[in-house]
This record gives C-alpha cells, sequence and structure tokens, in this order.
C-alpha cells in the first residue's frame, strides 16, 4: 500500500470479454422537473406583532392582521375608509421594507442546479441578511452584530442603531422610569397624536342636539340640561377672561399666529378695557390710521390680547376654578360629576390614552378643533384638560379646515415624525387621508378602551 501510495498504483488488470454481454444504455432523467408550486401558506415575514411585540409601525414590518380587531395596524397603498376602533395606514410603498414571500408569480424551481453548494450558500446568506433586518427594525439587533455588506440598513434603522449605540447606558440606568415632565424638543419626536376634540376626548356637542342621549339611550332632558350649563360657563369664561367679545370676529388658528405684531409692552398696567380695541368694528383694509381694523395700532392691541390669553392659560391650566366665583367653582365641580356619570366615564377613559401618550419621552399631543380657538381653550380649561394640552399645541379650523390644519402641524414638526389622527368625524378621516395618516375613529366607548390597549402594547 505504501508502495503504490508513493509511486503510483499498477496498471488495472485486463478484463475478461465475453462474447454475451451487453452494454448497459446510459441512464437519461424520464421527465423534466417542473416549477414547485406552492398551494399552502406563503413563507415570509411573520404577522405584525407575532414574534416580536410592540414593533413599531415605521419599521416596515409586513401586513398587520385583518378582520377588524382594533389595535392592529394594517398597510395598505389604497386607502379605505374605517370601521370604529380601526387604524389603517395608507404609506407609500417607497422606501419600506417589503415583504418576501413565495407565490405562484414568483414560484422556486427545483432543478438539479439548486443542489449545488453555491446556491445552498447563497440561500442561507439571503436569510441571515432578512433574519437580521428583522431584528434590526424591531431593535433586538445584538450588540456587535455586523450587517452584511451586501444588504443595506434602512435609514430609520440606521438613525435608530446609532441613537442605540450612544444612548444604551443612559436607557439600562432609566429602564422604567417614567420620563421628566419637560416636553421633548420637536427635532426629537418620533409620534405626534393629533385629536379632536368635542365627541373624542370630551362629551359636549352631542348633550345639546340629544344625539349621545339617543344613542346611549340615556334621558334626553338631563343630559340637554348638563349640556345648557356647561355651555353657559363655557362662554362666561371665555367672554370675562379669555376676551372672546373682543376676538370672536378675528378669530385666529393658533395662539401665535399674531405674534409678529407684538412689539413687547410691558402689558402688567394694561388697561385692556381702555384701549378702544373693536375686534368686531367694520372694514378691513390695511393702513396705519390709529384704530382702523387691520391697521398697525389695531394689529398691535390684537396681539396683546391674544399674548394676555396665553399667560391666563398658562397659569391656570391646571386650576380653572380660580378664575370662577365660588359658587361657579361649585357649579363646575357638580357638571364634571355629572356629565362623567351620565357619559359613563368618557373623559376618564380618553385620559388614560393621552396620559400613556404624555409619559412618552418623544411623544406629544396635538388639539385640533373646528371650535373656534378662545371657546376651544375654555373648554379645554372646563374638562380639566389644560395640562394635557400646552397652548402652543391647539389649533382651531374654523377658518381654515382640519386638512390645512393638519399642513401646518406637519410644517412646524416635519415629515420624520409619525402622525396618528384620532377622531369621531369625516372631517378629520378624510384630512388624515389627505396627508397618508393613520386614522382611528372613536364612536364608542369600546374605541377608547381598544385604543388605550394598543398604546399599551406599544402598537400605536
Amino acid at each position: 500500500f505504501v508502495h503504490q501510495f508513493l509511486h503510483g498504483a499498477p496498471a488495472a488488470p485486463e478484463v475478461t470479454s465475453y462474447t454475451s454481454q451487453v452494454a448497459f444504455p446510459p441512464l437519461a432523467q424520464s421527465t423534466a422537473y417542473s416549477a414547485f408550486l406552492q398551494t399552502g401558506q406563503n413563507y415570509g415575514l411573520p404577522p405584525f406583532g407575532a414574534m416580536w411585540p410592540g414593533i413599531k409601525t415605521e419599521t416596515g414590518l409586513p401586513e398587520a392582521p385583518s378582520g377588524g380587531q382594533p389595535g392592529f395596524l394594517s398597510f395598505s397603498n389604497a386607502y379605505t375608509s374605517t370601521q370604529p376602533g380601526q387604524l389603517h395606514y395608507s404609506y407609500p410603498s417607497q422606501g419600506k421594507l417589503q415583504p418576501h414571500s413565495v407565490s405562484q408569480n414568483n414560484a422556486v424551481t427545483l432543478s438539479a442546479n439548486m443542489t449545488s453548494t453555491g446556491k445552498i450558500k447563497e440561500i442561507l446568506q439571503w436569510h441571515s441578511s432578512v433574519f437580521l433586518l428583522l431584528l434590526i427594525t424591531s431593535n433586538n439587533l445584538p450588540a456587535g452584530a455586523a450587517l452584511p455588506t451586501s444588504v443595506a440598513l434602512p435609514a430609520g434603522g440606521r438613525d435608530q442603531d446609532e441613537v442605540g449605540r450612544r444612548n444604551s447606558v443612559g436607557k439600562a440606568k432609566g429602564k422604567g422610569r417614567r420620563s421628566d415632565s419637560s416636553p421633548p424638543a420637536d427635532s426629537d419626536l418620533e409620534r405626534i397624536f393629533l385629536w379632536d376634540l368635542d365627541e373624542t376626548i370630551i362629551i359636549f356637542h352631542s348633550l345639546l342636539t340629544g344625539s349621545y342621549a339617543q344613542k346611549f339611550g340615556k334621558d334626553p332632558a338631563t343630559v340637554l340640561n348638563l349640556g345648557l350649563q356647561m355651555e353657559e360657563l363655557i362662554f362666561e369664561l371665555a367672554d370675562t377672561h379669555l376676551f372672546f367679545n373682543d376676538l370672536e370676529e378675528c378669530d385666529q388658528v393658533h395662539v401665535e399666529d399674531v405674534v409678529s405684531d407684538d412689539n413687547g409692552q410691558d402689558l402688567s398696567n394694561y388697561n385692556f378695557l381702555a384701549d378702544g380695541f373693536n375686534g368686531s368694528s367694520g372694514g378691513g383694509a390695511s393702513g396705519t390710521t390709529t384704530g382702523v381694523q387691520g391697521g398697525v395700532e389695531w394689529m398691535r392691541k390684537l396681539a396683546f390680547r391674544y399674548r394676555r390669553l396665553k399667560e391666563i392659560y398658562n397659569n391656570y391650566k391646571g386650576n380653572v376654578g380660580g378664575l370662577l366665583s365660588p359658587m361657579k367653582r361649585e357649579l363646575l365641580l357638580q357638571l364634571q360629576s355629572d356629565i362623567e356619570n351620565v357619559t359613563d366615564a368618557w373623559l376618564s377613559t380618553a385620559l388614560k390614552s393621552l396620559l400613556l401618550i404624555q409619559s412618552r419621552g418623544k411623544c406629544m399631543n396635538v388639539l385640533v378643533t373646528t371650535t373656534q380657538l378662545v371657546p376651544a381653550l375654555a373648554k379645554v380649561l372646563l374638562y380639566g384638560l389644560g395640562d394635557v394640552f400646552p397652548i402652543e399645541n391647539i389649533y382651531s379650523a374654523t377658518k381654515i379646515g382640519k386638512e390645512s390644519c393638519f399642513e401646518r402641524i406637519v410644517s412646524r414638526f416635519g415629515k420624520k415624525v409619525t402622525y396618528v389622527v384620532i377622531g369621531d368625524g369625516r372631517d378629520e378621516e378624510f384630512a388624515a387621508k389627505q396627508h397618508n395618516m393613520p386614522f382611528w375613529r372613536i364612536s364608542t366607548h369600546g374605541d377608547l378602551v381598544s385604543l388605550h390597549q394598543a398604546l399599551e402594547l406599544d402598537f400605536l
């Protein structure tokens, strides 16, 4: 054996030939392998939340479970009207991580060359890349893990990964701790929730129209009486302390809209009753004549009122009773209790979601209402929502509509932020559609409960 290994094997011995021997025919493949068409469940990425609960919507994961279950996100390129308690995303497909699946239009051909070592390695490398992408988009990429050079890291994932590395120590120290009370900077925001007011957070308008009593089987006379008493308090507060008599005809979308006309004059001893301002005066031509509506002096006095309005809101947002007489203060407390009882704790249920969003470090609540700005501020204060909505985050869509309001908000906070619209009406739903924003409809208590559950599970 050693000799043959060193010097080579001897020549093969001759094989005796037999005349009766028949040569075997060469082997040939009888039938060609056809493409394998998968008829069962397609292989692909797992459904939303199946393996990685709490994954954010912007990761571009596959389509969510359908079937009308509230709290699940569904992605589609075509916008459809939503049902109560459902959330639909209308993001364009560009720039999103698309699910890979095998279908009849995209069949895998199982042929002989697929068994080669190169193909197997290629398949394994592809699966590893997809798995790493999943880890990245779910913020679960292990420390020090390297992404294959053939796989491009999504921009969002790259930013999150970089921020995660920089803040890994800080996050570990602060785990399980509530964020501080200071609002996040606009550049740090990741998600903004755009809320409607009436019949979404509070019940007010439907108390006056009788629609709430009819829908939920309440006593119409009792419900109407509560609505009328609250309406009286709203306009009394607006007229007495929030300059509504002066500002009703010069309503603004936002409290800062006329700040450029404010010269910064000290208003400590300013007499608003004697400055000659008349918000309902005729005319509207611009000019420099003192007292003419639209003139420099008139605009300055208008700006003074909005500045003072902002100061009053900030000073009393946690204690609106300080603006009321003792008798009115007692009436407000009784009204708040009675309305909560007759609406089956509607406001308290909505507040759970509002406060949960507020407790997050990079989320914000913004109010967009069709009520005029001054009465809207009075509603917010009287319903105890002043600490939830800073006055800078309150917009009135009375003049320009909700679609234009949403456009202003996007211009303020930028397009990198994810916006979620929550409301009960067609106005906000249509505006959400126009801006490709997800919309969560509120029609019943169950929709508010489902919203809170979705927030708790970090689906929103």
